[in-house]
């Protein structure tokens, strides 16, 4: 079980859709040259995907990326700079029916 760093909500689902979520590729990539770090994807997940690092160039990551929800992509839509971008979801969802049959199968 998972639970946000700021430990207010924790997150209990380790699969989708019958496979282990670590296998999905699924969380927002920071574009640093767009990211003016207002931290508002931050301050939205309740998911504890990003991590704020002080002092650093790079002041906010994805230091959970295990922590999104498959095909959310809510934190995007708070990007005034559009900085935040995720994988195709119709290549996803093709490679989570092929892990979902390879668990089968095997």
């Amino acid at each position: 079980m998972r639970f946000r760093s700021r430990g207010w909500l924790k997150v209990s689902e380790e699969t989708f859709m019958g496979v282990p979520r670590g296998k999905i590729p699924w969380c927002p990539a920071i574009d640093y040259e767009k990211c003016d770090y207002c931290m508002e994807c931050d301050e939205f997940c309740p998911h504890g995907a990003f991590e704020r690092r002080e002092g650093e160039e790079k002041r906010l990551v994805v230091a959970h990326p295990e922590n999104c929800v498959v095909f959310c992509r809510v934190c995007a839509r708070t990007c005034g700079p559009d900085a935040l971008s995720f994988p195709d979801k119709t290549e996803t969802l093709e490679l989570i029916k092929r892990l979902r049959e390879d668990e089968q199968d095997g």
